[in-house]
């Protein structure tokens, strides 16, 4: 991709027109921002911090995690994903030779619970590669169980109440490298989409604008901000919640001189849970049902069977309600 951009992009990369980013949306005067939620404050039960929380979730579905002392720790075709599995290095959702596709090359890892790994796609040869995974890889997954837990008490429930109904949380990490783009108002970092993930937790680059959420039909960039998080709700939660907090979409834009890299964590629910809203949510008369249920690796299959599509499969668990 990088060999063959010097001053052009290649046609599979350029999107249709109603998709490229506006010159408008690469480089906005200003914008919104996202709230700002204090780690340490929730872990210790700050009932005003689980407020922001609440709103967070309701309201945009996306917040910056600040963490006080976050330890961040940052060859191919060998590791290259074969046809029909999501691990490995390449290019992820593609399901035509038609569909054109994200400026961006990704490796996408399982890695909790352990015996998940499939150490064929990790590249081992890399010094200290497994290590530093190992290391974020349960750092992150502690974050994601304290909000897991702030979530339950948010939804009527104690602290282990997702956490009893769905089991242990898994994981998988996604780490992406979006080059330089010469024309980046013909191209997309990531197309527009929502996670299927319960949560995602993602590492920035500190220097580079890449993240966009959808807000009001307006594209938002996600400034960084040096030791946070930025953490996103998933499908899952906003079935589970009946629809009280959202999954929203978003997407990645390019930079024209700079590279970025960034690192996503998925958390994800058991593969045979089936998911739909929380009894502890649903009210007959005030907030009706609003998704039907689904079984958690059907959903997941969806997902991975169609290319981003926005938030297509959410809408089509909704249920019509009188």
């Amino acid at each position: 991709m990088v060999k063959n951009d010097s001053q052009s992009v290649p046609e599979r990369y350029i999107q249709e027109h109603k998709n490229r980013p506006l010159v408008s949306e690469i480089f906005p005067a200003a914008s919104l921002q996202i709230p700002i939620i204090d780690f340490s404050l929730l872990a210790e039960g700050d009932e005003h911090e689980r407020r922001k929380l609440d709103l967070a979730c309701k309201e945009w579905g996306f917040f910056h995690l600040s963490l006080s002392c976050q330890s961040k720790r940052k060859r191919s075709m060998q590791w290259v994903m074969a046809a029909n599995d999501l691990q490995g290095y390449g290019q992820a959702y593609v399901v035509s030779e038609q569909q054109k596709l994200d400026w961006c090359d990704l490796m996408f890892l399982m890695t909790l619970p352990t015996e998940n790994r499939n150490f064929k796609f990790w590249p081992l040869s890399l010094r200290s590669f497994k290590e530093a995974v190992e290391v974020y890889s349960k750092e992150i997954q502690m974050v994601a169980e304290e909000l897991y837990a702030n979530l339950s008490l948010l939804m009527g429930m104690n602290r282990d109440g997702l956490k009893m109904l769905q089991g242990e949380l898994k994981q998988a990490i996604r780490m992406n490298y979006y080059p330089a783009c010469s024309r980046p108002d013909l191209v997309l970092g990531v197309s527009p989409h929502s996670d299927g993930s319960a949560l995602t937790l993602l590492l920035q680059d500190d220097e580079i604008i890449g993240l966009q959420i959808k807000n009001k039909e307006e594209w938002i960039p996600v400034k960084p901000i040096t030791n946070s998080l930025v953490v996103n709700l998933g499908d899952a939660v906003e079935i589970l919640s009946n629809g009280m907090y959202k999954s929203i979409e978003h997407r990645a834009i390019t930079n024209e001189m700079k590279a970025r890299i960034s690192i996503a964590t998925f958390a994800f629910l058991d593969d045979e849970l089936e998911i739909g809203p929380l009894d502890s949510i649903v009210d007959d008369q005030h907030r009706p049902r609003m998704y039907q249920k689904v079984k958690y690796v059907d959903y997941i299959r969806q997902v991975l069977a169609r290319k981003m599509d926005e938030k297509a499969l959410t809408d089509l668990l909704k249920i019509q309600n009188k």
